[in-house]
């Protein structure tokens, strides 16, 4: 288990030091930022959907480790997926993190099979204080989501 969790911490610290899809969208595209006041984390995403499909994401923020890796993560888990699939990507990442009511869906003899990378961001759950910097993105895409089927 200690390798699992060493593996874990190098793949967060990967996306905090090299985040994927860092910087902005032109064009037609759906802004959202959130701010987690009790860290200063701040998170910012430009996302584009066309034909019900993701088809582009860039990040921006400053903050913990935390936040911005799973920001990172984030982004490359919904690029080019169905907003269905996206809805249940966060439903999937909140109950792992404990956020919601349920089990989790994580199978412990198959590490990342279910959530990929993001799966690292579960130890997290460790510390309650912690939870609401890996969420910071995904209630940030949430927004997002929101503004998109709003149209605004």
């Amino acid at each position: 288990m200690a390798d699992l969790d060493e593996l874990y911490r190098e793949i967060i610290l990967d996306h905090y030091r090299n985040p994927r899809r860092r910087g902005t969208l032109h064009g037609p595209h759906v802004h959202a930022e959130g701010v987690n006041p009790s860290c200063g984390d701040e998170f910012a995403l430009d996302l584009r959907i066309e034909d019900g499909v993701v088809t582009d994401v860039a990040i921006q923020g400053q903050g913990c480790s935390i936040s911005q890796a799973s920001g990172s993560m984030m982004a490359e888990a919904i690029l080019g997926k169905e907003v269905p699939a996206v809805e249940d990507l966060m439903a999937k990442f909140r109950l792992m993190m404990g956020i919601d009511e349920g089990d989790s869906p994580i199978d412990p003899n198959r590490p990342g099979s279910v959530l990929g990378d993001l799966e690292a961001l579960q130890g997290v759950r460790r510390f309650p204080v912690r939870i609401k910097c890996a969420d910071l993105p995904w209630t940030t895409l949430a927004d997002a989501l929101a503004k998109a089927e709003a149209g605004t």
